[in-house]
């Protein structure tokens, strides 16, 4: 099983252990575009893994900060109170480089950038780039995704 994901495209593809794609989700990944840099707000590219799943059972529009939820549900009236917040709903792929020097230590590290396949709200457009960097699905395509992916799931970033 892997997964590719299109920067120009913004998709995301699951393929399984043939290489046959079983799935395929629009997504949003980041507004400054592509780049590795830690503090750039880019999607770093090339070749990770999934090192972390967080937020198995959560009900759907759970709201996570730290990867930890936070006790809220996302709703359009809180999203008005707090317009600046970067919501990370429902489940989290947190993502881990394998390239030392490209994605992995020292300034460049996905991991310590904090880098995830994670749920939006459903109102956020998808296959347009607004994130801030990380990979935003809607709610019930990260659920489906994560309950199909184990750890150590290989992630290839492309663009």
């Amino acid at each position: 099983m892997r997964i590719a994901i299109s920067l120009p495209a913004q998709t995301l593809e699951l393929f399984d252990a043939r290489g046959r794609l079983t799935a395929s989700y629009p997504v949003s990944t980041a507004k400054n575009g592509a780049g590795e840099q830690r503090g750039s707000f880019c999607t770093p590219r090339g070749k990770h893994l999934i090192r972390a799943k967080v937020g198995a059972g959560a009900t759907a529009n759970t709201v996570f900060v730290g990867r930890r939820p936070t006790g809220e549900l996302w709703t359009p009236e809180l999203a008005a109170a707090q317009p600046e917040r970067d919501w990370i709903l429902t489940r989290i792929l947190w993502l881990s480089g394998r390239e030392p020097g490209k994605n992995r230590l020292g300034e460049v590290d996905t991991m310590r950038r904090y880098i995830y396949i994670h749920g939006s709200p459903d109102s956020a457009p998808m296959g347009v780039p607004e994130s801030h960097g990380c990979i935003r699905m809607r709610n019930a395509d990260i659920i489906d995704l994560f309950d199909r992916v184990p750890p150590y799931t290989p992630v290839e970033i492309s663009g």
